[in-house]
């Protein structure tokens, strides 16, 4: 057994006894197996097809060991990360544990429950039971079974048939920055029958520090049910985070599913979405920025299982200095799912010459009735564009940051909430502007 493992399995004995849920015997027969089936696959490499981009050979030389206790963080300092004050339901973790005193007092309205998961886990563990890891896929060795065997925290939403709470569900998780600290988090979304919702997951870091962060998020969508649903990510330096969202949709449920990422060491998006019923939708929407020496990897599969239903899927990628960006998109449409209509594109800006960007849109098709699409390209700035900005006065680098902005904008425009919108444009606009990433070495 490697030292890394070692590690790990003398981590995992030493909390086991005082993490949420440890006396209750399904989950604990559930993290013995996770921990065995980690100690066995470890994190994967460059051999293994789904993360042929992303070397994690970094994570192998380094350990991280499970935060104890949360930093101390002032509620002045989560100011910047509440979208100018704008009204919302919110849950706040810091370290991977729930910050109460950082949390609103408002109760969600009937029908709604919103709680963490620590809590539940110790006082109705049976709630979690039927969908703790029923969402879980194969395509992140290592990962998720990490996630299961050190479960710190994270969130429980249930929608009760018919609920459609007016004000979004905002969870803030937040790193103070300890370094060499692991938080494992886990989410669970369950979205009964005619339900609707708008969830907003933010991940920061205040500091820099080389902390791995390992997050999943499981979502059941009933029939008919409709999630909006905002994964936004600001780290800065050397941070690694790896998510997952799993989603299962039934009949005539949408998803609306927006991934942001501005920022860290080394990130990876895991979404993987299964079309179960008849009518089912879903939209996946991505933007990231990497610069300095970033690495941003976006990996996609959607599972058509049934017929007459639609998937959407766009992402950009802006790519500065010495970053990377992937991005690995797959649609499967099975023999059953006849009538599917399918539609991929990723489309990817570099702006140094040491910039690099990896795409792979990948269609397997085992229908014969379907209308499936895809599409992508890796560029630089236009040429003529620029010089047509700069023969009406701009100077290069407005003219280059009117471009840019126009080609992220497009991601942009696709989120129905107006306080993440709002929000983002003015990062876009502190990116993109003077001193930021259009500020340094370009290719025209």
């Amino acid at each position: 057994m490697s030292v890394p493992m070692l590690h790990y399995r003398e981590q995992f004995d030493r909390v086991q006894p005082v993490l949420p849920g440890a006396g209750v015997p399904w989950l604990t027969l559930r993290r013995g197996a996770a921990m065995a089936a980690f100690q066995s696959q470890a994190f994967p490499d460059t051999r293994v097809e789904a993360w042929k981009y992303t070397d994690l050979r970094r994570l192998n030389r380094q350990v991280f060991t499970p935060t104890a206790a949360a930093g101390v963080v002032r509620e002045s300092a989560l100011r910047p990360w509440l979208f100018d004050g704008a009204p919302m339901h919110r849950l706040v973790f810091v370290d991977g544990h729930l910050a109460a005193s950082l949390c609103p007092s408002s109760p969600v309205p009937r029908g709604v429950t919103l709680r963490s998961i620590a809590g539940v886990l110790e006082q109705e563990p049976q709630r979690l039971e039927p969908v703790l890891g029923r969402t879980l896929a194969a395509d992140r060795p290592g990962f998720d079974s990490m996630n299961t065997a050190f479960l710190q925290d994270g969130y429980w939403l249930r929608l009760e048939r018919d609920a459609m709470p007016e004000l979004p569900l905002h969870l803030l998780f937040v790193s103070t920055g300890q370094a060499g600290s692991l938080m494992t988090l886990r989410n669970v979304i369950e979205a009964g029958p005619g339900s609707s919702a708008t969830v907003i997951e933010s991940h920061i870091a205040l500091h820099d520090a080389g902390c791995l962060v390992n997050s999943v998020t499981e979502v059941v969508l009933e029939a008919g049910a409709a999630l909006q649903h905002y994964l936004l990510q600001q780290d800065e330096g050397s941070a690694t985070r790896v998510a997952g969202l799993y989603v299962l949709q039934a009949r005539d449920s949408r998803l609306a599913a927006h991934s942001i990422t501005l920022g860290g060491g080394l990130v990876r998006n895991e979404l993987q979405v299964s079309l179960d019923g008849p009518g089912a939708e879903c939209a996946l929407n991505g933007l990231s920025l990497a610069r300095g020496h970033q690495h941003v990897d976006n990996h996609t599969r959607i599972d058509h299982h049934a017929p007459h239903a639609t998937s959407n899927e766009r992402y950009r990628a802006i790519v500065a200095d010495h970053a990377r960006s992937v991005f690995s998109g797959r649609i499967v449409v099975h023999p059953q799912a006849q009538q599917t209509r399918a539609q991929q594109s990723s489309h990817n800006l570099l702006l140094a010459a040491g910039a690099e960007a990896d795409a792979r849109p990948q269609f397997e098709i085992r229908a014969d009735d379907v209308q499936c699409t895809h599409g992508c390209t890796t560029g630089e700035l236009d040429a003529e564009a620029l010089f047509y900005l700069r023969a009406r006065g701009l100077d290069a680098e407005v003219a280059r940051s009117m471009l840019i902005h126009a080609f992220a904008r497009d991601s942009l425009e696709r989120m129905a909430s107006v306080p993440v919108r709002d929000w983002l444009e003015h990062q876009l606009a502190t990116r993109l502007g003077s001193g930021g990433m259009i500020s340094r070495e370009v290719r025209h």
